[in-house]
């Protein structure tokens, strides 16, 4: 056997098992991935355990690993969302990037760092983790909440700008390479681009949807086309000289636009983390421990800055643009991170030759810092919100239009029998089967799609939260019969904000003194609600399970 190739299988094997140890310390830690193969990276480095001897090979797979990357953040610049981004999503996202730019280059200018590394660092913390508050989010279920919306809606304005400040990158870059030979020879990636991206056009228009229709039909075989694809058009953009990163991005823009785009992009999230440990192994392959410690000063600054800074300027933002002091607060929570991205861009800056290994590490130390804090922060931020909201009045306009707006000719409360919490499948055959009996239904929830069917059924509909008790406290509840949850017990099973709880909690404050019907999938929970101060307790499986056994029993009883 190869001895060379015997100790590439070894390094590979042991640095796997390093990245699973590590990883598994932090999975009880609550903490994602990235945080996990950043350790890993600086462990694995020469000033640490040294375990990092074949860099050649682990540099080959970090660029396929970049490659991967930007592919999946092309494949979510489907044209047709992008022409479809709220304004609110456009001014918060931009407002976002555009003040933590500026005061970031103001503050570490202050620390007096030269100003092209200041602008390459404000840059870098302008970007937020969709993979950790998209993961973070999807776990609490506030997915489908407005703030929520809002929040994926300015990530992916993040996203373009990534794109944009890439473009920039490689674009300098072209200009600056040693063996460009003048002029001409720019002009010439110039123009191999436009061909590139000429031909990626006319492969979306005519060639994208029949191909993938094809290879579709074998899901193996789309996994490994998407990756070929990838690295192919990475290949081919390095080739023409503005970058891998750019070829990659392209590829992903080429197939944004079909069907098989959710599919490609959830088959390939694995492969992503995978390949991503071997960027951040050869991250830490480079960074001198030795340089870190006179960084960490400036870290600390810099990391205050995005985990408070950052939700600040969208709290600002968003209050003067009508939302209430609560949504400002929980949108502006997920962007107090830096993202893989900022470490990938900065990396960009040192390959042109704008900004040194020293940057990197301050920046990488920024990114273990709020991506490891920011996590706590957005799975606990009902909590911190209370502790925080007697100091917020500042950002919050005296009339909160846009939210108000949702309940226009609704007096939440006023004059209506039933007040139904949560509008989903549950909750809307509820209120179905009352409104046909005569009475008059009030259905609250926070997701924007649930109210619109809820008022196609002519019902009335006002927007708010069963764990918001500002909300449930300008509620007008002296004539309403009873209170109906249905909104799903294990929505906040991963934080403090259970939604049960936190209505019984909200109606007790309000001097509630009627009815309180809470739906539970789980027999477990009921004693605990009904001690806490509910009515009734809905079971609708056990219910429906019950229903199903007498039909089924009554059915056998007949034919016997």
């Amino acid at each position: 056997m190869d001895t060379s190739f015997a100790s590439v299988f070894y390094e590979i094997a042991l640095l796997v098992l390093l990245a699973a140890g590590v990883g598994f310390i932090g999975l009880l830690l609550r903490q994602p991935l990235v945080v996990a193969f950043i350790a890993v990276g600086v462990l694995a480095g020469p000033d640490a355990l040294g375990l990092v001897s074949s860099v050649d090979f682990i540099e080959t797979l970090s660029q396929i690993s970049i490659a991967v990357l930007l592919f999946l953040v092309g494949l979510k610049l489907d044209v047709g969302l992008v022409r479809n981004l709220g304004k609110v999503a456009v001014a918060t996202g931009l407002g976002q990037v555009t003040f933590t730019a500026f005061f970031g280059f103001l503050i570490c200018l202050a620390m007096g760092i030269d100003p092209v590394t200041s602008l390459y660092i404000s840059i870098a913390l302008t970007f937020s983790s969709t993979i950790i508050i998209v993961k973070l989010l999807s776990d609490k279920q506030e997915i489908g909440a407005l703030h929520g919306k809002i929040a994926l809606g300015f990530l992916i304005v993040q996203d373009i700008f990534v794109v944009l400040a890439m473009v920039t990158l490689s674009a300098i870059g072209v200009g600056l390479g040693e063996d460009t030979g003048g002029v001409w020879e720019v002009a010439q990636v110039f123009l191999g681009g436009a061909a590139m991206v000429g031909a990626v056009v006319l492969f979306i228009r005519y060639v994208a949807d029949p191909l993938l229709g094809r290879i579709a039909r074998s899901p193996e075989l789309m996994v490994i086309f998407a990756v070929g694809w990838a690295a192919s058009l990475a290949a081919l953009g390095d080739a023409l000289g503005f970058g891998k990163e750019l070829g990659g991005l392209l590829a992903g823009v080429s197939l944004a636009s079909t069907e098989y785009r959710e599919a490609i992009s959830s088959r390939l999230a694995s492969l992503r983390d995978f390949l991503l440990l071997f960027f951040f192994i050869n991250l830490g392959a480079a960074l001198q421990l030795s340089t870190l410690g006179d960084q960490i000063g400036p870290a600390i600054v810099l990391s205050l800055f995005v985990l408070i800074g950052n939700p600040l300027i969208v709290l600002g933002i968003m209050g003067y643009m009508g939302y209430r002091k609560r949504t400002g607060f929980l949108a502006g929570l997920t962007v107090a991170q830096i993202s893989e991205f900022s470490l990938i861009f900065m990396a960009m800056g040192i390959t042109i030759g704008h900004v040194g290994n020293e940057a990197m590490g301050l920046v990488t130390l920024v990114g273990l810092v709020t991506i490891a804090l920011s996590v706590y922060m957005i799975t606990w931020s009902h909590k911190l919100y209370e502790i925080c909201e007697p100091y917020l009045g500042f950002f919050e306009r005296r009339r909160a239009h846009r939210e108000l707006d949702d309940t226009e000719g609704v007096t939440p409360g006023q004059g209506y029998d039933f007040i139904i919490f949560g509008l989903g499948r549950y909750g809307c055959r509820i209120g179905s089967r009352l409104h046909e009996q005569g009475y008059k239904l009030l259905g609250i929830d926070f997701d924007p799609e649930a109210l619109e069917n809820w008022r196609r059924m002519g019902l009335d509909a006002a927007f708010g939260d069963a764990t918001d008790p500002e909300f449930v406290a300008h509620l007008h509840l002296a004539d309403v019969r009873a209170i109906v949850s249905a909104v799903p017990r294990d929505r906040g099973a991963l934080t403090e904000a259970d939604p049960q709880l936190a209505l019984l909690h909200g109606l007790s404050s309000a001097n509630y003194k009627g009815k309180v019907f809470l739906s539970v999938q789980k027999a477990a929970e009921v004693d605990d609600l009904l001690k806490k101060g509910a009515s009734v307790v809905l079971k609708p499986f056990d219910d429906a399970a019950d229903y199903a056994v007498r039909q089924l029993v009554g059915d056998e009883t007949k034919n016997s």
